[in-house]
């Protein structure tokens, strides 16, 4: 079946080989209006060829009515078509044969040789009548006339259908075209749509660990040393009301200090933007500008790390802890009671912010571990300074026997490793941790340097 691009894409609902009930009404109609000027046309070619009124009427209704099938096979029809030319039949199956023929998917070979061979016979059989009207003297014109009509009269039966069909086909290809482009665009978008919704997805994942990873690290060290304190004040104090009142304020520098932490933190959330978002309306942004966004961000902070907010994520405040103030991480841990060594090599710099702060992290967050996980023990940190990078390692003892007046077990959520190795991983260092051959246990991390400015290395102070 020959069709055209229209009827390639709409869902078939008319009957046989019509793809629409309109269509096939139409060629119907066509048939039956082709029919009957055959039949009319037949008795004519009956009395010229001597043959009975009624075989010349049924042929015409046979050939006429053979423009019903012009969608399924339009070059049966045209050869049709041309086949009864020499009766004077089928005009209007020759008209619409062709303009079918020409708007169909056929090579434009197939379609210029046949409406050349309609051309030739409708020349051909116009100038035998012609001439043979001039021969019986019905027509008077000049030499001049037979030659004019029979070519007027084949380019009109011919050149009219074939370029009209053309143009229809071609402009069908076209909107086929179009429509198949639109729908490849919404597929495209949609897609895109998707992508941009799970970035987003993703993007509010990743910035959700990053609050609980904070909150971890400003939250888990000052409260472990906090019940450590507590417990302590509880041992002594009705043996040593001194040492307990000194413990007491420990206590609660420790808490004025988480407090004042989480005060920082969540201010950063609540000032800002963050205000305006909440006391106007959110306009709406397309998804895939929101994908857009979150990529870019996410890109951006992956391919130039000093680009970062010092918080070591994509967003977040930039004020935070610095080597500088790992002295008195590590005496506080004393205060609490643990034996703790700080020691340091090389010559200390100054770092990227987001450096530092993760650092004082990983140290913070393994001094917490002692805490929880062996009270008692004997830690060492070693803090090195080289030439594009630092490291850090925290490595504690084998801690005492539990017995009598140990320390208190501390709950732990299972994430402080974690926490740390992606601090360490974002920043593109190498984080290890894991037990000692004397039964303590190690962390150990090696972060890559870089200025504040981006680049090389910062120089020393």
């Amino acid at each position: 079946m020959t069709t055209t691009g229209e009827e390639h894409t709409e869902a078939g609902t008319g009957p046989w080989w019509w793809v629409r009930w309109r269509s096939a009404v139409l060629d119907a109609s066509l048939a039956l209006a082709s029919a009957a000027e055959c039949a009319g046309e037949g008795i004519r070619f009956a009395h010229d060829a001597g043959l009975p009124v009624p075989v010349g009427v049924g042929f015409g209704l046979v050939a006429g009515a053979v423009l019903l099938l012009r969608r399924k096979w339009p070059i049966a029809v045209v050869l049709v078509s041309i086949a009864i030319t020499p009766a004077q039949m089928g005009f209007l199956m020759g008209l619409v044969g062709l303009y079918t023929l020409a708007a169909s998917e056929l090579p434009r070979r197939i379609i210029g040789a046949l409406a050349g061979m309609s051309f030739a016979g409708t020349l051909i059989v116009t100038f035998v009548r012609a001439h043979q009207g001039v021969v019986r003297g019905d027509v008077t014109m000049g030499d001049w006339f037979v030659p004019f009509l029979s070519i007027t009269t084949a380019i009109g039966m011919t050149a009219p259908p074939v370029l009209l069909g053309l143009y229809v086909g071609a402009r069908r290809r076209l909107m086929e075209s179009l429509r198949e482009r639109a729908d490849s665009l919404e597929r495209e978008l949609q897609l895109l749509a998707e992508r941009a919704e799970e970035r987003a997805e993703w993007a509010r994942n990743e910035e959700r660990t990053r609050i609980a990873r904070e909150m971890h690290d400003v939250v888990a060290h000052r409260v472990s040393l906090m019940v450590v304190h507590a417990a302590a004040l509880q041992a002594v104090a009705r043996k040593d009301p001194e040492k307990a009142v000194k413990n007491a304020a420990l206590v609660g520098d420790m808490g004025r200090q988480a407090l004042t932490e989480l005060r920082e933190m969540l201010g950063v959330l609540r000032t800002g933007d963050g205000l305006r978002a909440q006391a106007q309306p959110v306009p709406a942004v397309p998804l895939a500008a929101v994908g857009a966004a979150a990529a870019a961000a996410a890109s951006r902070a992956a391919d130039d790390p000093a680009d970062r907010p010092a918080n070591g994520s994509a967003h977040g405040p930039a004020d935070g802890p610095s080597l500088a103030e790992l002295d008195e991480l590590v005496g506080q841990s004393a205060a609490a009671g643990m034996v703790v060594e700080l020691s340091v090599e090389g010559d200390v710099r100054v770092y990227a912010a987001e450096v530092e702060q993760t650092a004082y992290r990983v140290v913070q967050e393994a001094l917490t571990n002692v805490h929880k996980h062996a009270a008692g023990a004997k830690t060492h940190v070693r803090l090195a300074h080289r030439v594009s990078e630092i490291a850090m390692q925290v490595e504690n003892g084998c801690p005492p026997e539990v017995g009598v007046g140990a320390a208190v077990r501390l709950p732990s959520g299972g994430n402080g490793l974690l926490g740390m190795k992606e601090r360490v991983a974002a920043l593109g260092g190498v984080f290890v941790s894991g037990p000692t051959d004397v039964g303590g246990f190690r962390v150990s991390a090696v972060i890559p340097v870089f200025s504040p400015s981006g680049g090389t290395p910062s120089g020393g102070v």
